[in-house]
């Protein structure tokens, strides 16, 4: 994602929206990989098919691969390059990451914060559905996951640094040889700014997600939301826990408060231990700062990662 140094007070982002695929198409993914799209030495470009704007300046694009069946070939821990022009028409270069993997066929999906001065941000504010993007990739990052490579996640994230997290955490979980679990605290500065926005009431870190807590709490969301929603609380309920921290949060909030704190970190992420990896990925200075809280806490710098 496009990242504008601004002060981790400013921070907005986008709430965590986890989806799951059926198991039919995990175990044909898992099974046999097709062919991707994605070509690393070229721009190809994707039609823009939908625009869903989710908020202010968050919006979801959702690109048609060429067809129904096609999948786009970005391994985990991967990115792609996505070229555009900024308002003086200059050309620029950025990499993102999709919340989709390849087990959604047909297309991909980009979910992209629009900074008022970001340069990147004007050409995904400019884009209309029947546009076209040019797409190069798979990008390798320096992340490779390979599944139970550890026995938990702790993940910290701020904003549009939910991301990599997002990618990561779906292909764990629609992974049914995979057994990791994923421990995520995600800030944010309010609820209005956030996408998929998390309930005002909602009891955050305290238990596992339930498909009642969603009824009970949730806004309604779209019927495509809930569906997803319903379907994750139901299959994975013991595999993911979710601890929501808002700088301005509502009046009935029982999330965290603030910033991400040490003890946050100690309540709801894994322990140090040589079977665990604590992931980081938000605006640098909320990376030092998660740096600077993991180290004192005993994390060694094999148990962590930034994206």
């Amino acid at each position: 994602m496009e990242f504008m140094p601004t002060p981790y007070s400013q921070l907005r982002g986008i709430a965590v929206a986890l989806a799951v695929v059926g198991t039919a198409a995990a175990y044909l993914y898992y099974s046999k990989k097709p062919k991707g799209c994605l070509n690393p030495e070229k721009f190809i470009e994707f039609k823009l098919v939908k625009k869903t704007r989710l908020s202010r300046n968050i919006a979801r694009f959702r690109f048609a691969l060429p067809t129904p069946t096609s999948v786009l070939g970005l391994p985990v821990g991967h990115y792609i390059k996505c070229r555009g022009k900024d308002r003086e028409g200059q050309e620029l270069i950025r990499p993102f990451t999709p919340i989709t993997l390849d087990s959604d066929v047909g297309y991909f999906d980009l979910v992209v914060k629009m900074y008022p001065t970001g340069r990147m941000s004007h050409h995904f504010r400019e884009m209309r559905e029947g546009d076209y993007l040019p797409v190069m990739g798979p990008e390798k990052g320096r992340f490779e996951y390979k599944p139970g490579q550890v026995r938990a996640f702790g993940m910290l994230a701020g904003g549009s640094g939910i991301c990599p997290m997002f990618q990561l955490i779906r292909a764990i979980l629609e992974n049914p040889k995979d057994k990791t679990n994923v421990h995520l605290i995600y800030a944010n500065v309010s609820v209005d700014d956030t996408m998929l926005k998390p309930p005002t009431a909602w009891n955050g870190g305290t238990g596992f997600i339930t498909k009642e807590m969603i009824q009970t709490h949730c806004p309604a969301p779209a019927p495509d939301i809930q569906e997803e929603l319903d379907s994750f609380a139901s299959k994975f309920p013991n595999r993911l826990k979710v601890y929501y921290v808002l700088e301005q949060p509502p009046t009935a909030w029982n999330g965290g408060t603030g910033f991400i704190t040490k003890e946050m970190i100690q309540t709801h992420c894994p322990a140090p231990a040589p079977d665990i990896q604590i992931l980081r990925c938000g605006p640098p200075a909320m990376n030092k700062a998660m740096e600077d809280h993991l180290n004192a806490l005993g994390y060694t710098s094999d148990m962590q990662f930034e994206f």
